[in-house]
């Protein structure tokens, strides 16, 4: 999918007639996006850091976000009106009855594309909520288990280097002071892998690993593009051009609707 963006032509003329069509009228979005996150706690650095990067995004590339920091207005009227939904370190529990069937039939009926990161794939019992089964199984059918807590740096390898998420990046980079969530199982059997950490990278080492380790990956079960990236607790993660450049990649492509689509 080719990025959103206006081509503004080189000549003075051509400048001219452009400003005159536009004055004329709006230029139409190539999309809207909805961006749920957390606005506290141990992310809101990232969070603050993830709107200001999305925020230049979006009017480089002409389309729209809007921002929520909780599930009470979701509904299924209320997603019709987005081709991309981004959970942004916003934790699978609490949400509101009326916002996880919307949000589940968002995904499989494939009304538009899913990009979540990091606090997604906090799956089990927490603050006296139950597992989101549903969402479980949409992550591959794993449920958190332990994370770094001192944090550690990670090689991230690319294991579908043909996938247009991971276009124009190294099959190798470098990911600093991440936590590293471990969960009861690999996600690889119920999903597609595009990416996983070598944890004989860590650094420092660490001895909380599970051996196959995936951290970017997609369900193809599903209609709904989707695609979850671990990485996402540092605001510094903003400052990496390989970190940009994935996330920009995933948004282009989860917000094509053409599932098939190869760009």
């Amino acid at each position: 999918m080719k990025q959103c963006r206006a081509v503004v032509p080189m000549s003075i003329i051509g400048c001219f007639l452009l400003l005159t069509s536009f004055a004329q009228q709006p230029v139409k979005p190539c999309f809207k996006a909805l961006v749920l996150y957390e606005n506290g706690g141990h992310h809101i650095a990232y969070s603050t850091e993830a709107k200001v990067w999305l925020n230049q995004l979006a009017l480089d590339s002409n389309f729209t976000i809007q921002y929520l920091i909780g599930t009470d207005s979701i509904t299924e009227n209320f997603l019709q009106q987005y081709q991309l939904f981004i959970q942004l370190d916003y934790a699978p529990y609490a949400w509101k009855d009326k916002a996880v069937k919307a949000f589940e039939q968002y995904i499989e009926k494939g009304r538009g594309g899913w990009i979540g990161f990091h606090h997604a794939t906090l799956l089990g019992e927490f603050d006296g909520y139950k597992m989101w089964q549903w969402f479980s199984s949409f992550m591959g059918g794993i449920q958190f288990k332990n994370y770094i807590p001192d944090f550690a740096d990670g090689t991230v390898q690319i294991e579908d280097t043909l996938n247009p998420i991971m276009k124009g990046l190294p099959n190798n980079f470098t990911i600093d002071k991440e936590e590293w969530y471990t969960y009861d199982k690999s996600p690889r059997q119920n999903v597609h892998v595009i990416a996983r950490v070598s944890e004989a990278s860590y650094n420092p080492p660490s001895k909380i690993t599970m051996s196959d380790h995936p951290v970017v990956w997609t369900n193809l079960k599903y209609p709904a593009r989707n695609v979850y990236i671990f990485m996402g607790h540092s605001p510094e993660l903003f400052k990496d051009v390989n970190y940009t450049t994935l996330l920009r990649n995933a948004i282009f492509w989860a917000a094509n609707k053409n599932k098939n689509a190869k760009k």
